[in-house]
């Protein structure tokens, strides 16, 4: 059970540092103005390629409405996107990504692949596919505990 026990913190605390140190990373990286949840929005907006309700938004990134709120807020500001009434439902709000969202989303995206790339490449590819369903299981088990 010690065992086990050791076995969790030794993950959880390779985990949370690897976050620290990758954002703070990522976030030197993006264009001046940027922050790495500007970038993540604008990057699931463009992903999914529809628009989505702040409170979607926040469900899907793990945060308060109002966290979400106040980065939409900065986000439309920018104009990086556009918030409408939702027409079914005129208490809602739909966000939709801009033109100049796309391409903020792009130069962001431009600048932070060389150094995820080098990441990827000085670990070796078929280490990180290996990887990679472990840490999507991982991210589900925690999902569904939420």
């Amino acid at each position: 059970m010690e065992e086990s026990h050791s076995l969790a913190v030794s993950l959880f605390s390779e985990i949370l540092m690897a976050d620290q140190l990758a954002r703070s990373r990522l976030g030197k990286a993006l264009p001046k103005g940027m922050e790495l949840s500007h970038f993540s929005v604008l990057n699931h907006l463009t992903r999914t390629g529809v628009e989505r309700s702040p409170a979607q938004l926040a469900k899907a990134f793990h945060v308060t409405r109002g966290a979400m709120t106040n980065t939409l807020n900065k986000l439309e500001v920018a104009g990086y996107i556009h918030i409408r009434p939702d027409w079914d439902d005129a208490r809602r709000k739909m966000v939709a990504i801009s033109p100049a969202g796309r391409q903020a989303r792009d130069a962001a995206l431009a600048s932070i692949v060389p150094l995820i790339s080098e990441v990827v490449n000085d670990l070796g590819g078929d280490r990180v596919r290996a990887t990679l369903p472990i840490l999507r299981e991982l991210r589900a088990k925690l999902e569904s505990t939420a």
